[in-house]
């Protein structure tokens, strides 16, 4: 399966399409306020991804483990220095609704997290090619004039020895008393705690 995105931007005006397997979708992204490029920044993007790839994992893995979910929210978070550095204490936390038992709920948020793609690549530390246009099937037919016939594109990778090594620990403070429990994360100081905030409704 094939993930991939592209953006075409044109004086004020501001194209982003992503793609499945194949099935393009236009994705409504605004363009700056009177400059070129797009009003949302790539970290922003960033961690939209972390927080809908986690929130659409809570709902598959829920379905797996046979637990009933009413609502999900994920907000997701990362300190950017400067230009050129990559981000830093990027974490992420959730709010699930349901009428399961605490223990349940934190069962389901400990393993969404150990299967979710987009924070296993962030973890895995995956390289990053800046490849020609041309090399990438189908786009070369579809590139239009003025625009720099290069694009990035993430190669399969392993990634390094350090990425590799963050620990898994997972620690559940006691429930206190409908069911919401909070999940937080941390993908770049080796450790991950979750907090667990039970509300009966």
């Amino acid at each position: 399966m094939e993930i991939s995105a592209n953006v075409r931007s044109a004086g004020v005006a501001h194209e982003v399409k992503v793609s499945t397997s194949g099935v393009v979708k236009p994705l409504a992204v605004a363009a700056k306020d009177g400059a070129p490029g797009s009003a949302i920044n790539g970290g922003e993007f960033l961690m939209l991804a972390l927080a809908t790839c986690y929130c659409n994992d809570l709902y598959r893995e829920a379905a797996r483990l046979g637990i009933s979910v009413e609502a999900v929210e994920v907000e997701a978070s990362a300190e950017f220095a400067g230009v050129g550095l990559a981000a830093s204490d990027v974490r992420y936390r959730a709010r699930v609704d349901s009428p399961a038992s605490p223990e349940r709920i934190a069962q389901l948020l400990r393993e969404t997290d150990a299967v979710a793609e987009v924070q296993n690549t962030v973890r895995a530390g995956v390289g990053v090619t800046l490849v020609p246009w041309s090399a990438r099937d189908g786009l070369a037919a579809r590139a239009r004039p003025g625009f720099s016939p290069l694009c990035l594109r993430g190669p399969r990778s392993r990634g390094s020895r350090a990425s590799r090594a963050v620990g898994r620990s997972v620690s559940l403070s006691e429930p206190r008393a409908r069911t919401r429990v909070v999940w937080r994360a941390s993908m770049g100081g080796g450790s991950r705690e979750a907090e667990t905030g039970v509300r009966r409704t």
